[in-house]
This record gives C-alpha cells, structure tokens and sequence, in this order.
C-alpha cells in the first residue's frame, strides 16, 4: 500500500512541472481572435486543453436590425472570463441604480 501511495506522489509531482511548462511555453495569440482567420485559430489552439486560459473560443451574436446577419467573436478563455466579469458587474450597477431611484422618488 505505502508503495503504491508513494509511486502515485512520484507520478503527482512529475506531471505538475509539465502542466507549468505548457503555461510557461505557450504564448497568448500574436493578434486578437477575432481578427484570426477560424484556421489560425485550429492551428493556435492545437495542442491545448480547451481549459488552457489561452484556448479560443469563438461565439456568433446576432446583429441588432438583422435576422440574418451574425458576427463572430472570438476572445481567450481569460479574456471571456473578464468580458462576463464586466458584464455582471455592469447589471449589478444598473439594477442598483434603478432600485436606488425607485426607493427615494417616494
């Protein structure tokens, strides 16, 4: 049993500096994703874990006045992450705001 427990640790601590090497090794994307052609997107994200804070995701929105217009977005994980950050943050604001002005109006 102790050699098993041991033999997984070994194995533990030899992955971790792999994990650190692939952030250590791969830089973010030359220019921002949603000006990378979807090839240069599969090229930049092989090879990565679609976790990685590097990995680009692309999302289709609909454009406002068309039913068939769409536009590509496409941002790093790391950067979706702040962009849905930002996003909460500005409807906490608004639903804040209107609640403030709806409580001194009486």
């Amino acid at each position: 049993m102790f050699r098993i427990m041991t033999w997984a640790v070994a194995a533990s601590l030899l992955a971790a500096p792999a994990a650190a090497e692939e952030l250590a090794d791969r830089a973010p994307p030359p220019k921002k994703p949603s000006l990378m052609t979807p090839t240069e997107i599969e090229a930049y994200n092989k090879g990565l874990a679609q976790t990685h804070p590097y990995y680009i995701k692309c999302r289709k929105t609909l454009e406002i006045g068309s039913l068939v217009k769409k536009t590509r977005v496409c941002h790093t994980n790391a950067e979706w992450k702040d962009v849905i950050a930002r996003g909460n943050q500005d409807a906490r604001d608004t639903a804040e705001a209107m609640t403030s002005k709806g409580s001194t109006s009486n």
